[in-house]
């Protein structure tokens, strides 16, 4: 059965619950300087502390509209896949189910973010919750969501000690390493057939080199090129 929250404070298993609030309610909240984050291959993602104190500002404040905001809803549904955020997505109109894995509870919060910035979208409020692609549609409105989703997912990582998930760790380091746009094609070929074509003929050898990258970092093929 779905979760239906006004949001719900399921969480990454981190932001509310550990964020510190200074005594003024106006000032940002503190969080500890990031560590490292270590895959099995040795690759590592250093956080920038001023970053993710950005990030951990939007992701406290959408939080807590998830949780608070009584004009929509958004419903978990548990999945048994380990699937992406962007996978079994359904959009109402004033609400969003996401497809939330069982196998990565740390990761709910993620998986709302994802389904809250769509259903804003479609509410009218993109401008209040991606101020940095105002009128951003197609591919790039898809894009900057995704790009709010990995740092969401690395600060949880680096700051909050979640737990390691496999399809948000490929997310966030294919995010960091510069490889957001060869992850999104590759992991969504049926998609953005366009802006698809387009890149691949101003990034010519990109593609393959971001599958041996991948193939470096997690010693496997990269989502939409493996079995499952």
């Amino acid at each position: 059965m779905g979760r239906r929250t006004r949001g719900s404070l399921v969480s990454l298993g981190l932001v509310v619950a550990v964020v510190v609030m200074e005594a003024c309610a106006a000032a940002a909240p503190q969080i500890p300087p990031p560590r490292p984050i270590v895959v099995h291959s040795g690759a590592r993602i250093r956080a920038d502390h001023e970053r993710m104190k950005e990030v951990n500002e939007w992701v406290t404040r959408e939080q807590e509209n998830i949780q608070n905001d009584p004009s929509f809803w958004v419903i978990g549904a548990s999945t048994v896949d380990e699937s992406f955020p962007w996978q079994g997505m359904v959009l109402g109109e004033d609400s969003v189910t996401v497809q939330m894995p069982l196998g990565g509870q740390d990761a709910a919060l993620v998986y709302q973010i994802y389904g809250h910035l769509h259903l804003m979208v479609q509410m009218g409020r993109q401008e209040e919750w991606l101020p940095e692609a105002p009128d951003a549609v197609g591919y790039d409105l898809e894009r900057a969501i995704v790009d709010r989703v990995a740092d969401a997912w690395i600060l949880g990582r680096s700051v909050f000690d979640t737990q390691p998930f496999g399809p948000l760790d490929e997310l966030a380091y294919a995010k960091d390493a510069g490889y957001l746009d060869a992850f999104i094609f590759t992991a969504r070929p049926d998609e953005f057939a366009e802006s698809r074509t387009r890149w691949a003929r101003e990034n010519p050898g990109a593609m393959e080199e971001y599958r041996d990258w991948f193939l470096e970092t997690f010693n496997r093929e990269p989502p939409g090129l493996r079995a499952n």
